[in-house]
């Protein structure tokens, strides 16, 4: 579990794909990782297969490939980082999973003082599960969904999240990772029980 809180940047120092999976190496601040520990990669829940020097290694199987933008990851990429969750720390974001449902392409960028909004085209089969001024998860950044489209969201960021998180550097055209609210899916599955 996450909060959509990214702590820092890492830098892809490898990607050696095999045959039904990716092994990626990305370089990183984190000096308190061990192998089996869970790190939120561009929003995507993966698993430390082994520590190196200031770099973590991890597998990426073939469905994450296929939901997520982690299929474009290359040498010297830079990606948002986040650790799990500790029951001790404060949730500055909202719980985030790390299951990316589909990943959306960015429509529009503007930026004027104090903020830059991100128009996102998102598969109606998720928009459903958006709602104005909900949580959302973009590149495991948390947000605050600021308007809704016919086919998609837009949100709003502050500068400090612009410039310490890869939205950023993310240009129209770029797909991106999405993971809606969970609270929203609950009480739908739930509301199937009832019906």
């Amino acid at each position: 579990m996450f909060t959509g809180i990214i702590e820092s940047f890492g830098k892809v120092l490898s990607v050696v794909k095999k045959s039904d999976y990716w092994s990626v190496l990305i370089q990183t601040e984190f000096d308190d990782m061990k192998s089996g520990d869970s790190v939120s990669v561009n929003g995507v829940c993966l698993t430390v297969t082994m520590v190196k020097d200031k770099s973590l290694e991890f597998d990426i199987i073939l469905e994450t490939l296929n939901k997520t933008n982690l299929n474009f990851l290359c040498k010297n990429i830079i990606v948002n980082l986040e650790r799990c969750l500790k029951l001790s720390d404060r949730l500055d974001g909202h719980l985030v999973q790390g299951h990316i449902e589909c990943t959306g392409k960015i429509l529009s960028k503007k930026t004027n003082e104090g903020e830059t909004k991100i128009a996102i085209e998102i598969d109606k089969e998720y928009l459903k599960y958006c709602i104005y001024k909900g949580s959302i998860t973009l590149e495991g950044v948390s947000l605050t969904i600021s308007a809704l489209h016919q086919s998609g969201i837009e949100v709003s960021v502050i500068p400090y999240t612009y410039e310490n998180t890869t939205l950023g550097v993310k240009k129209v055209g770029d797909f991106i990772n999405i993971e809606t609210d969970i609270i929203s899916k609950y009480i739908e599955r739930r509301m199937e029980f009832i019906k």
